[in-house]
């Protein structure tokens, strides 16, 4: 299991409903409004209402106890190296518990590029030839290898067979036993295990989104860098969020307009006229 880098961010203080998950919740918060988006639900998928030109705000809320690294998605593209998202990536850890708020695509360890709804076109991802996922935001969240302290085996002093096999390669000593209890012995340079490859996520509706995340001015946000090591090869939970306009997610059945008055208007409704 390879060991990788994340990013440490400062706890940013809020009192609001989350999109709850196991590990860690996700907001969108519109920074020009401060108002958290409401989410909105259909066919088993989230989804939230931005405004064009209004900067925003991924909020990410760790549930646990311990440390996790959550690798953040933004129209199907690493918010932290620019790359092509994918899961194996370098990410955000937060603390236990930590509640942390990224404002923008990563240019430095001290300075991000505003997070800001704009026209699909306009989006980061569309103008570095990658539009096919702009309109939604995901995190890969992994939990903690817990460090693992092997026993020491007890010293043996009896006989000169023991002490021969404990001076014996281990691999000798591992194929000499196979050979005694008549298994074929292992092939030179095979590998006990082999994680199977992480497909990576496509969407899977077919509506394109009215809406996409520029790349906004530069502010200062400050981070540090440190080790963490993976529990599983796989993430341990993938939280996802689709956005678009209000307009269009009306338009697409997601929100539901209220209507007003009566499906069958009647002229004489009866009583009298009361103050507006």
């Amino acid at each position: 299991m390879k060991a990788m880098f994340g990013l440490i961010l400062a706890l940013a203080a809020t009192t609001t409903q989350a999109h709850v998950h196991r590990l860690v919740d996700l907001q969108l918060v519109d920074r020009d409004t401060g108002r958290v988006l409401e989410v909105h639900h259909k066919n088993g998928r989230a989804y939230v209402a931005g405004e064009p030109g209004h900067r925003y705000a991924v909020m990410m809320q760790n549930r646990t106890g311990e440390r996790v690294m959550a690798v953040l998605s933004v129209d199907g593209v690493n918010a932290v190296t620019g790359e092509t998202a994918d899961p194996y990536q370098g990410g955000y850890v937060l603390g236990p518990y930590e509640r942390a708020e990224i404002n923008g695509w990563r240019k430095s360890m001290s300075e991000v590029a505003q997070f800001v709804f704009s026209a699909p076109e306009w989006s980061y991802a569309a103008r570095t030839g990658r539009p096919q996922n702009v309109g939604v935001i995901g995190i890969a969240v992994f939990r903690e290898r817990a460090p693992v302290y092997a026993p020491q085996p007890p010293i043996h002093r009896d006989d000169d067979r023991r002490r021969k096999n404990a001076q014996a390669p281990s691999a000798a000593r591992e194929a000499e036993a196979m050979a005694q209890r008549g298994q074929p012995a292992p092939a030179a340079g095979a590998t006990a295990d082999a994680a199977a490859p992480h497909a990576k996520h496509q969407r899977s509706e077919g509506f394109a989104s009215e809406l996409g995340t520029a790349h906004g001015q530069r502010e200062w946000s400050q981070v540090n860098t440190t080790r963490f090591e993976r529990r599983s090869s796989r993430p341990d939970e993938i939280v996802e969020v689709q956005y678009d306009t209000f307009e269009h997610l009306v338009e697409r059945g997601v929100i539901r307009q209220p209507r007003w008055g009566r499906e069958e208007p009647r002229a004489f409704a009866g009583g009298f006229v009361p103050d507006p």
